[in-house]
């Protein structure tokens, strides 16, 4: 799955969140640092929601 982040410098680095997950949302001190971050929070992000819904029927769509 592809994913859009939105990266903004801060005084501390980078913050990173993506757009279609609300509350995903990460930094890191270089963009690459932050990039590898929010890849790590959107799967924790996954799971949780997941666990959250555990008898439903998840299902994916692609869109073109």
């Amino acid at each position: 799955m592809k994913y859009k982040v939105m990266l903004r410098l801060s005084e501390e680095g980078y913050s990173v969140s993506v757009a279609g997950l609300p509350w995903c949302w990460s930094q890191g001190a270089t963009e690459q640092e932050a990039i590898e971050n929010i890849t790590d929070a959107i799967k924790e992000y996954l799971v949780a929601v997941d666990d959250l819904f555990p008898d439903s029927d998840a299902r994916e769509i692609e869109m073109v």
